[in-house]
């Protein structure tokens, strides 16, 4: 690969990192923590392929390496990177779900019923999948019993049924698995990928080891809402 094609691909490799980081596609395939680093990263990689083009530019500097036929090949390499300004892959979904096996939060196994806490007063509780998921699944004190809870997530049709889902990172989207619930009730006319929030309440006893942890949620209320800027959980 000549050098030119190298300053050009490391201008443009970087450029994009800044992209995302900025507009917050980023979110889509790390931690919030992470943008710093992404920002930083981006803008030593144009910094660095900028200097060099200048350098090449003031130096005339013309490499050649003995053969006449123009090195097409390297500049297939821009594709991935165009791809990352023109269209940035989603993040993970249904699609993840089905392919990965659902569990309960990492840190669940480790809590005993002393650490889940009475749930605050209210008629609606808002709780996020993996706290519900912990909850359902480990909390001897039944905190969950007979309280109504609000929840938002992606709609993810399985052969179990209708299912409530959220995809839980702890650095990157390689190492994300889902928790999930299954919806009782009028869930009809949902599509896949679909996000929306619920309320209604816990199925006591549902969540075990043999379903993945998968507690049943008997469903009051159902409604559409917009893709989240940060679909994950942490």
């Amino acid at each position: 690969m000549k050098r030119e094609t190298q300053n050009i691909l490391l201008v443009l490799l970087g450029g994009a990192l800044l992209k995302i980081a900025i507009n917050g596609d980023y979110l889509r395939y790390v931690k919030p923590s992470q943008q710093p680093w992404i920002i930083a990263g981006g803008a030593v990689m144009v910094l660095l392929g900028v200097l060099a083009i200048l350098r090449d530019l003031r130096e005339k500097v013309s490499e050649h390496d003995g053969h006449h036929h123009p090195a097409r090949s390297a500049w297939l390499l821009m594709v991935p990177v165009l791809a990352v300004f023109l269209v940035a892959p989603p993040a993970l979904g249904a699609d993840s779900v089905t392919r990965t096996e659902a569990r309960a939060p990492q840190s669940a196994a480790t809590q005993d019923a002393a650490a889940f806490p009475p749930l605050p007063a209210g008629d609606v509780v808002p709780l996020s999948m993996s706290a519900f998921v912990s909850r359902a699944g480990w909390d001897g004190n039944g905190t969950l019993n007979g309280r109504t809870i609000s929840l938002s997530g992606f709609i993810v049709h399985s052969a179990e049924g209708t299912m409530l889902a959220r995809m839980v990172i702890s650095c990157c989207a390689a190492d994300a698995y889902p928790v999930t619930t299954r919806l009782l009730g009028d869930v009809s006319g949902l599509a896949s990928d679909s996000w929306v929030e619920v309320t209604g309440q816990a199925v006591p006893g549902t969540a075990k080891k043999d379903n993945s942890y998968t507690p049943d949620f008997t469903v009051a209320t159902i409604h559409r809402i917009d893709t989240p800027k940060d679909p994950y959980e942490y």
